[in-house]
């Protein structure tokens, strides 16, 4: 986490920045340019108060042609400002869609336990909101520090030649205001960190409360989730005004110490002027040129407070970015290309949290082409060891090999392609439904497509949609039944058939009817092929080779359907279970 002062977030900010420099460069020299320009304009203003001040000797074609260089100077100051906000909003961009680049590029290849611990919508908040704060506050810091900064140094260097007695009272009050400034911003950025924390936990509430809309209507759940909502929305409330009203603070202090620079100066001037010791119209310019040389202070104070919430959320970007990605694949790492279908598990442990135990000693041998059904209570552990087959969590002791090969010397890529999965909570990306299918095979053909979905026994409600395989659906699927869905999800593994399958309730959404047709395309699609199959009703798996009963985290039984049922042990009372009214 970032410290308040912000500080730590510069190093890494810079590190995107860097590479567009020619173009801050560019800015930086048309914001000289246009600076250079608009000081320019109040020695003509000077000069023509000079040809008008006078009784009886009024020059007007003197004035008209100081007006005529007046308007050329605005006008190169304007084309100056104007292509300074192209660059500047060029580097802001280019520097915003890096960050967003590599924060989603990252997110990809963090490690599962990452993704499991994290809310979903905090994430979407990270990759979004706070990505936009830094692109508000780095377009408007660009702009207008460098503007700024020039226009310090210009008018001061402007102010020395006219009167340096009355520049010295400007310089040093003016640093006041940055003072204010900088002591109000110090305690702003952990109002607005906490700003974009609660922003975050904010959009996971909505999230998490549309995605379960169907949920929470059927539980009544409307009052107690408007409840959640309003306090949420409150604590943001609360530390929004909070930040808001201490970072507002700092653009009237400033101001107010810039009036009294502006009233010394008027004050001052005034008698110099009586005293003959410059002309009125160089009063007229030197008052010009310290509103000018004050102004810069209090826009440089408002960008700080947009600073300040870009710097914090530019923080919490950086917190997705900076994360440990998954450990990277063993420098020789092998390619699975020809996987026989041979596992093992040798005295494999592995735990969530290292002080509460899960799996212990697991040992497991599977022949190519045989059928594994895992079956036991909830949590026993048989989501988790799919999960240390695929690698989405490494075994903490043991091992596991495939095709006589250790799976940390594999490359997870190979290794996870030669498992087709089919779980029970069914995932469809935004696109068509033949997109959808041939997700694991984007070069199947139509063809190719269509088998896969009849062999699925989806091909009947597809022919029925409006554009059949072109129907275009979204990543909740859209006005399809979650049976519909889980049958695409089935459809898309038959269409790759890897040479290993892992089946976790694959058929939990499906009627009875259509269950009966995909275990037979299953057996279909199982044939010669090492599978695994997670079950809860274990009327499903008595055709399988072998049967692993799990219980926190061991193997108790393993056997064939009849051979367990003669032990009468802790399957039996499982598979009895389910008939028990």
């Amino acid at each position: 986490m970032a410290e308040p002062s912000g500080r730590p977030v510069f190093k890494p900010l810079l590190r995107y920045v860097r590479p567009h420099f020619r173009l801050l460069l560019l800015s930086l020299l048309l914001a000289s340019v246009s600076v250079a320009a608009m000081l320019y304009a109040p020695i003509l203003v000077g000069d023509a108060v000079d040809l008008i001040v006078t009784k009886d000797n009024v020059d007007l074609p003197g004035v008209g042609n100081v007006l005529i260089k007046l308007g050329v100077v605005v006008a190169v100051s304007a084309l100056a400002q104007w292509l300074m906000s192209l660059c500047t909003n060029r580097v802001t961009y280019y520097v915003v869609r890096d960050i967003r680049n590599d924060a989603f590029s990252n997110l990809q290849r963090l490690p599962l336990s990452y993704i499991d611990r994290t809310k979903q919508g905090d994430m979407i908040s990270r990759l979004v909101s706070d990505i936009e704060n830094i692109s508000d506050g780095l377009l408007m810091g660009f702009a207008q520090l460098f503007t700024g900064i020039v226009t310090i140094v210009g008018t001061l260097g402007f102010m020395i030649s006219i009167n340096f007695k009355i520049t010295l009272v400007v310089v040093f009050i003016t640093p006041l205001s940055m003072f204010a400034a900088r002591f109000i911003s110090r305690n702003t950025f952990k109002l607005f960190r906490r700003q974009t924390e609660a922003r975050g936990e904010l959009t996971a509430l909505v999230e998490e409360m549309v995605g379960g809309a169907e949920t929470l209507k059927a539980f009544s759940y409307e009052q107690e989730s408007e409840k959640r909502f309003e306090e949420q929305n409150q604590k943001l409330r609360s530390v929004w005004v909070r930040a808001v009203f201490f970072s507002s603070l700092t653009n009237p202090c400033t101001r107010f110490i810039n009036g009294l620079v502006y009233s010394f100066v008027g004050i001052i001037g005034a008698f110099t002027a009586i005293g003959g010791a410059f002309t009125v119209g160089q009063l007229s310019c030197f008052l010009t040129y310290a509103n000018q040389y004050t102004k810069p202070f209090n826009e440089i104070s408002g960008v700080i407070t947009e600073l300040q919430s870009a710097l914090a959320a530019a923080g919490r970007v950086f917190e997705v970015i900076d994360e440990p990605r998954e450990q990277p694949d063993v420098p020789a790492a092998v390619v699975l290309d020809k996987v026989s279908g041979a596992l093992t598990a040798e005295n494999v442990s592995f735990s969530y949290v290292p002080s509460v135990p899960l799996i212990e000693d697991f040992n497991l041998n599977v022949a190519p082409g045989q059928h594994i059904a895992i079956v036991g209570p909830t949590g026993c552990g048989k989501t988790t060891f799919i999960n240390l087959l695929m690698r989405f969590y490494d075994v903490t002791g043991g091992r596991i090999t495939v095709s006589g090969l250790p799976v940390r010397d594999c490359t997870r890529s190979s290794l996870r392609s030669s498992f087709g999965m089919v779980l029970q909570d069914t995932w469809l990306k935004t696109g068509t439904i033949r997109e959808n299918i041939s997700y694991a095979k984007p070069d199947a053909t139509l063809d190719e497509v269509i088998k896969a979905a009849k062999a699925a026994h989806c091909h009947s409600f597809i022919k029925r949609l409006p554009q059949g395989y072109d129907t275009p659906i979204s990543d909740e699927g859209g006005s399809l039944s979650q049976g519909q869905k889980q049958l695409l999800c089935i459809a898309r593994v038959m269409l790759s058939l890897p040479p290993m399958l892992i089946l976790d309730e694959a058929t939990s959404s499906i009627d009875t009817r259509t269950e009966i047709l995909i275990q037979r395309a299953f057996a279909e699609m199982m044939q010669g092929r090492t599978s695994f199959i997670i079950a809860h009703r274990l009327s499903t798996v008595r055709d399988a080779d072998c049967i692993l009963v799990m219980r926190s985290g061991h193997i108790v039984e393993q056997g064939t359907h009849a051979r367990l049922m003669e032990m009468k042990g802790f399957y039996f009372e499982l598979y009895n279970s389910q008939f028990e009214v």
